[in-house]
């Protein structure tokens, strides 16, 4: 066995936790001045299982957080009607005016659905409060 040279122990622990940092930095960097306006939740029981949920919101950075929204929405959805989980089928985002529209479409289930897009709502709807998400 090799004997710990310390020296080059302490080196690549002080690089491994610069690294670290480096991962954290910008990701705080991004919540930083993201200040969202969540303007609404309108949900759509279109057929047994199938649900359109329409989200507005100001000051998103992008598609993703007008989907997430809209993901927190269904999530909640799902537990009202006594659903445990939901898959997403598909989400369409325009923004006019600095106001963002999402049109997001999932099928809600007792039971965990087929598919890689699926979300425990329970988990999501803890998940959306800890982020300052609203739900329905």
């Amino acid at each position: 066995m090799k004997p710990l040279h310390i020296p080059a122990l302490l080196a690549a622990m002080t690089a491994l936790a610069g690294l670290n940092g480096c991962a954290a930095g910008p990701q705080t960097a991004s919540r930083a001045g993201f200040r969202p306006d969540y303007m609404g939740v309108r949900t759509v029981l279109l057929t047994g299982n199938l649900v359109d949920v329409l989200v507005t919101m100001k000051g998103a950075r992008g598609d993703a957080d007008v989907a997430d929204y809209a993901r927190c929405a269904a999530a909640q959805y799902a537990l009202i009607r006594g659903y445990g989980f939901a898959r997403h089928v598909r989400t369409n985002v325009v923004e006019e005016g600095g106001v963002w529209r999402g049109d997001a479409v999932y099928t809600i289930s007792a039971a965990l659905p087929r598919g890689t897009k699926t979300i425990d709502a329970e988990v999501t709807v803890r998940d959306c409060g800890a982020q300052g998400i609203p739900t329905v």
